[in-house]
């Protein structure tokens, strides 16, 4: 991650990507799959919900949330009907434990705050998906610093849409703004409308 050295001084306002750039997309994913389990589990009384967990967890380490329901359906015997159920708690769950920052990106946060540069979250997927994410996040106090915006609410990235719609709003031209993602949408974003970038690792 970045720490405030890696910042150009007059830089402004630093717009972030969210998922795997300020909290581990991988803490939200496997708690909903975690509820997702007892949910089952609760309903149908079978499979235990720890033999799911336990082939969820692992899968996702190597493909990720690509054909999830599919696989677990197949490999449990899970009715179709259930897949809407996981679909409401990717974007409604309450969480059993709140989303915690990269360290990095924490003290990185705390830095820019002291620094007084603006910043902005704006994040591409599900509104209502990010928007539950971000309000079960542990913020530390920023959360009063931040203002967050939903790529998908202009048009999906790598559109410049929302990014003209956040400079305007905010009187900010693009040498003032600094994007830091990890995305290649991102990457070609900023690209497009002139925006210095920085990847992080």
């Amino acid at each position: 991650m970045l720490s405030i050295t890696n910042i150009p001084s007059h830089k402004k306002a630093i717009i972030f990507e969210l998922d795997n750039v300020l909290i581990p997309q991988k803490d939200y994913d496997l708690q909903v799959y975690y509820l997702f389990a007892n949910f089952i589990e609760y309903l149908e009384a079978f499979p235990e919900s720890k033999d799911v967990i336990d082939f969820m967890s692992k899968r996702y380490e190597v493909y990720g949330n690509e054909n999830m329901f599919k696989e677990v359906a197949v490999t449990f015997g899970i009715d179709q009907k259930y897949q809407e159920n996981l679909e409401l708690l990717f974007s409604n769950a309450k969480l059993p434990l709140k989303l915690l920052l990269f360290k990095e990106a924490l003290l990185l946060l705390q830095e820019l705050v002291v620094e007084r540069k603006q910043i902005f979250i704006l994040t591409a997927g599900n509104p209502k998906q990010q928007l539950n994410k971000i309000t079960q996040t542990e913020w530390n106090g920023l959360e009063k610093y931040l203002k967050v915006y939903f790529a998908d609410e202009f048009n999906p990235k790598p559109s410049i849409e929302s990014l003209e719609y956040i400079l305007k709003e905010n009187n900010l031209n693009k040498e003032d703004v600094l994007i830091v993602s990890k995305t290649e949408n991102d990457r070609v974003m900023a690209l497009r409308y002139g925006i210095d970038y920085i990847a992080v690792s």
